[in-house]
């Protein structure tokens, strides 16, 4: 008696050879590999340019204090400020500020973009979903994340889940619609030979559409941290949980201390952890261009 062979493993088949043959055609689309410059090179031509506009400010900065515009207690020098900075850095409190800050940070921006992505998936997916939602999610990302804060204290009180919600809603439209375009600019020569070669159903989205899409997602999850980021800030000066200090918090008490010099402190360390987390995004949008042969020789 002849065995049948189970419908879903010919599938599981064809998708899998049907994703090879996908793989074989991106390889067409892939810049060449380049060999690798000297290192200290190109450390320093991406350096040199940072190290400029960081010394043009500080200049500007210490001509308006030479100026006498304000006085020294209300704007102090540089000298000053990262002289406190630099005693503000050995101390545990300020590390425990940081951590407690970036675990906000993180969690929330990872909550906005698994809710961003299944809610861009699915408008993307489905017409009337999109010309339901379409609209609204572009109005909430540009909604300031301030007028939230409100809402989201009588939601919550004063709490963490307060700081959270704003977040998030802060954040995930970006990302959504970081998605749906990504998924929009794809290609239609792509979706054809995609359905010439059997891709189809989850396949057809996992092989296909969301690495052709990557290039858009990733510009919204950038401009997702960043909505995320200004949230999280402007939540911790408006939503003092007790007993969390974080860096918004400590930013605060310098303020009501009149301490000049440590709020710039604490507005140097928020620039600089921006910074940070863009030359992340950036590394990864490069890699994804180099990959797709998108730079230049």
């Amino acid at each position: 008696m002849q065995a049948e062979v189970p419908v879903q493993d010919n599938r599981t088949a064809s998708d899998n050879a049907a994703a090879d043959r996908i793989t074989g055609l991106d390889a067409l689309e892939l810049g060449p590999r380049r060999s690798k410059a000297a290192l200290g090179g190109r450390v320093w031509r991406s350096a040199w340019p940072k190290l400029l506009a960081i010394a043009i400010v500080i200049l500007a900065w210490q001509t308006v204090v030479w100026a006498q515009w304000k006085p020294e207690y209300v704007l102090p020098g540089p000298a000053t400020v990262f002289g406190d900075l630099g005693t503000l850095i050995t101390t545990g409190d300020f590390w425990d500020g940081v951590r407690l800050t970036m675990l906000r940070a993180v969690t929330g921006f990872a909550l906005a973009v698994l809710i961003g992505t299944l809610v861009g998936a699915a408008v993307s997916r489905f017409a009337p979903l999109r010309a339901a939602i379409g609209s609204l999610i572009t109005g909430l990302q540009t909604m300031p994340s301030i007028m939230w804060f409100p809402l989201a204290i009588l939601l919550f009180q004063i709490s963490e889940s307060a700081i959270m919600f704003v977040v998030i809603i802060g954040a995930a439209p970006s990302v959504a619609n970081g998605l749906i375009s990504g998924i929009d600019y794809v290609p239609r020569t792509w979706l054809r030979v995609g359905q010439v070669l059997g891709m189809k159903g989850f396949a057809k989205y996992r092989h296909l559409i969301l690495p052709a899409s990557l290039p858009s997602f990733i510009s919204g999850l950038k401009q997702g941290w960043a909505f995320s980021w200004r949230s999280l800030m402007a939540g911790e000066l408006l939503v003092i949980v007790p007993g969390a200090l974080s860096i918004g918090v400590r930013m605060q008490q310098a303020r009501d201390l009149s301490e000049s010099s440590l709020v710039i402190s604490f507005i140097i360390v928020v620039l600089v952890i921006g910074i940070l987390i863009d030359v992340l995004f950036n590394a990864a949008d490069n890699a994804l261009r180099k990959r797709w042969g998108l730079t230049g020789n």
